[in-house]
């Protein structure tokens, strides 16, 4: 079956990991052969609630038994889509109470980018270096990571870039500019927090400018960093949040979000003008529906925190480890090198636990499980990263 990947499915990269899998449940997943693998990194922040959760696949099946696809995002009612909105607004300050969705992080960031210019009237976007906000035309051209864009150019204009954390950048945020778009924690980067107050003072800049803060929260929320959203951790509101990833419990969506009269401006002049044929997909919604209710309902979000520090424990002091970065459930292993982060990544791997690597930051070991992997399961994956360690 490799031979046909490789020679039917576009690839992404030279030297994909290539595992057949079988199935998949709980914090393992099990390839062709039987082989056990313990996911110490959840499909890339993406399996909130583990592999095959029983909430989750019964919402799944009960929808399908109810209907799939009926109309264009918009037109309908449909309660998963509305519930879904209803449910997520709960989780935000009033203001934020318009819930658009698609089906991506990506296509999350595409309608915030326009939202930001339609409902200023600006043209011009801040980002920041070494960013990721996805991969189609318009979210690259808010990544700054200049090896990625440069093969793709030209991308959309208008975008200038800030260094994360650097305030006097901030003074290149103006009248003329539309929307300052950044990620709450600085993921490919290498998981790199705000630091004295920074997002506070980005905003307090964009109020002084007129312009709008839009926060990517497509790693960092729903749970992920000991409070469901991200931003909730750094003292700031945003004008439009980013989210995707772990809010479908292992299925495809996204969303942008932001206060009525922001999202309204999208509706007339020019009528439509964001739209989705399967954005909101009632099965997904369903989905995402009972992971989110999961996450509110349950325990995990505190138990995030723990297990951080159960984490953090099982490493500090190694001398192999130069630092950790990182909040909650979204933790990086920082090594001396990028062969090192290879090595470790590859011979877990062998051993049966999943790690994986970040864009920008080579020598970093991500370790983004699921939110519902146990003590037990986490004592288990940390002593396979500290043998390898131990024997570099």
């Amino acid at each position: 079956m490799k031979n046909d990947f490789l020679k039917y499915q576009g690839q992404t990269t030279p030297h994909p990991l290539a595992i057949e899998i079988s199935h998949a449940n709980g914090s393992y997943i099990y390839d062709a052969n039987g082989k056990k693998m313990l996911d110490f990194v959840a499909g890339v922040s993406a399996n909130t609630l583990g592999h095959n959760h029983p909430k989750v696949t019964n919402a799944i099946k009960n929808q399908l038994d109810s209907y799939t696809h009926v109309m264009v995002y918009g037109e309908f009612i449909q309660k998963p889509q509305l519930e879904l909105c209803k449910a997520l607004a709960k989780t935000l300050p009033e203001n934020l109470s318009s819930v658009y969705i698609v089906n991506s992080g990506t296509e999350a960031t595409e309608g915030a980018l326009k939202l930001a210019k339609r409902f200023t009237g600006r043209d011009e976007m801040i980002a920041a270096k070494n960013s990721y906000h996805g991969n189609t035309q318009g979210a690259m051209s808010v990544c700054g990571a200049e090896q990625q864009n440069r093969a793709f150019r030209p991308l959309v204009p208008g975008i200038k870039f800030i260094e994360f954390n650097n305030e006097a950048n901030l003074a290149k945020i103006t009248t003329k500019t539309a929307g300052v778009i950044l990620e709450t924690i600085q993921g490919g980067a290498g998981f790199i927090e705000p630091q004295n107050n920074y997002l506070t003072k980005v905003k307090q800049r964009c109020e002084e400018v007129g312009a709008l803060l839009i926060l990517d929260e497509i790693q960092t929320g729903i749970g992920r960093t000991g409070k469901f959203w991200g931003f909730e951790n750094y003292n700031v509101i945003p004008d439009i949040i980013i989210t995707g990833k772990g809010l479908g419990g292992g299925m495809p969506i996204g969303a942008f979000i932001a206060s009525f009269e922001i999202m309204n401006c999208l509706k007339e002049n020019p009528k439509l003008g964001h739209i989705t044929t399967f954005g909101g997909h009632p099965v997904i919604a369903s989905a995402g529906l009972a992971t989110v209710k999961e996450i509110t309902e349950s325990n995990l979000i505190e138990e995030t925190l723990r297990k951080e520090k159960l984490i953090r424990d099982k490493f500090k002091n190694h001398s192999a480890i130069k630092e950790i970065r990182g909040r909650g459930l979204m933790l990086a292993l920082l090594v001396e090198s990028p062969e090192i982060a290879s090595k470790v990544i590859l011979n877990c791997l062998d051993k049966g636990l999943i790690l994986f690597w970040l864009l920008f930051e080579g020598s970093a070991i991500r370790i983004t499980p699921p939110l519902t992997i146990s003590d037990k399961e986490i004592n288990e994956g940390c002593d396979l990263i500290l043998n390898e360690l131990n024997n570099l």
